[in-house]
């Protein structure tokens, strides 16, 4: 069912966003180039950007490192196999018994 938005302009609400986002980034493209090689203010923005840059690469680069140092290592693979044995010899003697009881 379409709304009425659909109707006047012939576009979904997604395909709109879609269009004012692909608009607005050829804008900030085009008012940075402008920026960075008409003005005064380039040195200030190419620094403001390299900072930026830096600062996002090692941010995440740190995010990685915290959660590393953070998390617990998993248990050793034997561990988890033993623990698989007995769960599944428990299950298994629980079957029989079941079994042994509804066969009586």
């Amino acid at each position: 069912m379409f709304s009425r938005f659909e109707a006047l302009c012939g576009m979904s609400k997604d395909q709109v966003v879609g269009a004012l986002l692909m608009v607005l980034a050829v804008a900030v493209i085009i008012a940075y180039g402008w920026i960075v090689f008409f003005t005064e203010w380039s040195l200030l923005l190419l620094q403001i950007t390299g900072f930026i840059a830096v600062a996002g690469v090692f941010g995440i680069l740190g995010w990685i490192g915290y959660t590393l140092a953070t998390t617990p290592p998993p248990k050793p693979i034997e561990e988890v196999e033993k623990e698989l044995e007995v769960e599944l010899k428990n299950l298994e003697s629980k079957s029989v018994e079941e079994a042994k009881e509804t066969g009586s």
